[in-house]
């Protein structure tokens, strides 16, 4: 229920904007309940619910009117949407709730629309019948769904064999021999079983869903192990478009920067999309171990879990045959949009779970068997972990959670762009310490300095999900190159006014020469004996050491992971 307080935020918000929203939606009313409210309830109902205030008139100023009838409206609606035995005007009614409010010291109706559950989508005005009745809500609009959409909901626990479909006029010559024996080969080593009694090629093709027992190709296997595809479906591509701006056709600038159709089986046009995403992305290079590694802003391997997601669980409905992957690459985000909506009862909220529900079980089965050509595995692992590796792969370079949009007819995964910062951050350590940093460096310090307070070990591995021991390691190199601060509770943030690589090297080695003088012929010290005695930290003593190891100044007891390793003078 809408509180006074929350009302009186409401209208304020809708006279600031002078529009209705996405979730509040005001009618005039007056004596008796608007035509078009049926539109809004719903939109509300096949969106994701909604306020409707009765009496307060748009078109002046989203005031109250003078003469407003509440018990006939209010009458007028539960008659209207069914209850009480009479009959409803629109099908698949949702749950609502009255309450009643003041504003300016006039009354007000408020309904509150719930959102229907995935099963009992659409609601529609039955006069208008589902094509013509249905609506959902877009900013201040109820809009009609498309044909798509309704698709889609009506479809969204129905088991699909659109993926099943033979294809016309598609025979096996049709067929890459080398993806089907790759098909084969893969299958026989994940189930010794699937394979039994299927003798000849034509029974394994049948067992496997490549085929029907009549040898006609299904569309999963034309998608999986086909030539080119396309020449019977041109559009079920992935369509890669660089924009020169944050959206689409900015004024004044060139529509494409670059753009790539990639076509070929599946595993050919997710291989294709990394490759043209490469060529329009930033390369950061980092330190790894003796040599170094380029990678992008955004993971490839997010990436490639992104498009294999969008090719395998997107809709092969009829409908959808015209509609193509598409991955737009802007200035600051990259969108990779599929066809369909989320299915099997899946909403933004379980998406993590871990729990596959596959649209289109054929094409997953062999998807799973297929390799990637100029990657390790295979395109699919079908456990249902696509969306949490994603979010893995982002999260442990501190880059941001994707972000996911579902629509009715549509799923967009979105990836920010962080090259920039994260050749800022890697400038940043650069400066600071004269060598080119490692990635896991350069991770810690964007994670870091983008926090207002320091962080604890369980906090940085909570957001990064590193293992502890290595959040240690990482973050004694850089405190002992003094670029992190340790407070009293554990907790590290950025020393940004760190000092520079030629002030840096001075104080280390000045640090290296107090250690040496202070240490004493024929006794042993631990580090952090060291660090007491010459009052600093222990990760500055560790950061010293190697250089006097190298020059045998100082001799090690034990092995470097040994509990008992110390250290004494060397014997010149």
């Amino acid at each position: 229920m809408v509180s006074p307080d929350q009302l009186d935020e409401i209208i304020e918000r809708l006279r600031s904007q002078g529009i209705d929203d996405g979730t509040v939606e005001a009618k005039r009313c007056g004596r008796g309940l608007s035509n078009d409210v049926w539109e809004t309830v719903s939109a509300f109902a096949n969106t994701a619910g909604g306020l409707i205030l009765c009496s307060i008139d748009e078109n002046e100023g989203f005031a109250p009117v003078s003469h407003f009838d509440l018990d006939r409206v209010r009458d007028q609606f539960v008659e209207g949407i069914g209850d009480g035995g009479s009959v409803s005007v629109v099908a698949h009614a949702p749950h609502y709730e009255f309450s009643r409010g003041m504003i300016d010291g006039r009354p007000v109706l408020l309904i509150e629309v719930e959102e229907l559950g995935i099963q009992e989508k659409p609601c529609y005005i039955i006069a208008r019948g589902v094509q013509g009745g249905s609506y959902k809500r877009i900013d201040d609009k109820d809009v009609r769904l498309s044909a798509s959409e309704l698709y889609e909901m009506q479809s969204v626990l129905v088991p699909s064999d659109a993926d099943g479909g033979l294809v016309p006029e598609a025979t096996v010559d049709d067929l890459d021999s080398v993806l089907v024996a790759a098909v084969i080969d893969g299958r026989r080593r994940q189930s010794p079983r699937v394979l039994k009694g299927a003798d000849t090629r034509e029974q394994q093709l049948t067992r496997l869903n490549i085929t029907n027992r009549e040898g006609s190709v299904r569309l999963a296997g034309l998608l999986a192990t086909g030539i080119y595809p396309q020449q019977y479906y041109p559009k079920l591509v992935i369509d890669v478009a660089v924009h020169p701006g944050t959206a689409k056709s900015e004024p004044g600038a060139p529509r494409f920067l670059d753009r790539q159709i990639c076509d070929g089986s599946l595993s050919a046009c997710i291989e294709d999309a990394l490759a043209a995403i490469g060529r329009n992305v930033r390369t950061i290079s980092y330190v790894i171990g003796a040599g170094r590694r380029d990678e992008w802003e955004v993971p490839e391997e997010a990436l490639r879990e992104a498009l294999a997601n969008a090719v395998i669980h997107r809709e092969y409905a009829p409908m959808f045959l015209g509609q193509a992957v598409s991955v737009d690459i802007y200035s600051d985000r990259i969108e990779v949009t599929s066809p369909g909506g989320l299915w099997g009862g899946k909403t933004l909220d379980t998406l993590e779970d871990g729990e596959s529900r596959c649209r289109n079980a054929k094409l997953m089965a062999l998807m799973g068997a297929v390799p990637f050509e100029r990657a390790a595995g295979f395109v699919a692992e079908s456990q249902g972990s696509g969306i949490s590796a994603m979010i893995r792969e982002m999260e442990s370079r501190s880059l941001g959670r994707p972000h996911f949009v579902a629509k009715h007819d549509s799923f967009t995964v979105i990836f920010a762009r962080h090259g920039a910062a994260l050749e800022r951050n890697r400038t940043w350590i650069a400066q600071h310490t004269g060598v080119v940093p490692d990635r896991r460096e350069v991770t810690m310090l964007a994670l870091l300095r983008n926090r207002e307070q320091p962080l604890t070990i369980p906090e940085i591995r909570a957001a990064l999900g590193w293992d502890s021991d290595d959040i240690r390691d990482v973050c004694s190199q850089l405190e002992a190159q003094g670029l992190l601060s340790k407070n009293v509770e554990g907790g590290y943030a950025v020393v940004e006014d760190a000092p520079s690589p030629q002030r840096q090297r001075g104080t280390t080695d000045e640090l290296r020469e107090a250690m040496v003088a202070y240490m004493e012929a024929g006794k042993t010290y631990s580090a952090h004996e060291l660090a007491t005695a010459l009052d600093t930290p222990v990760s500055r003593i560790r950061y010293a050491l190697p250089k006097l190891l190298k020059d045998k100044k100082v001799v090690a007891t034990a092995g470097a992971h040994s509990r008992n390793r110390r250290y004494e003078l060397g014997r010149s």
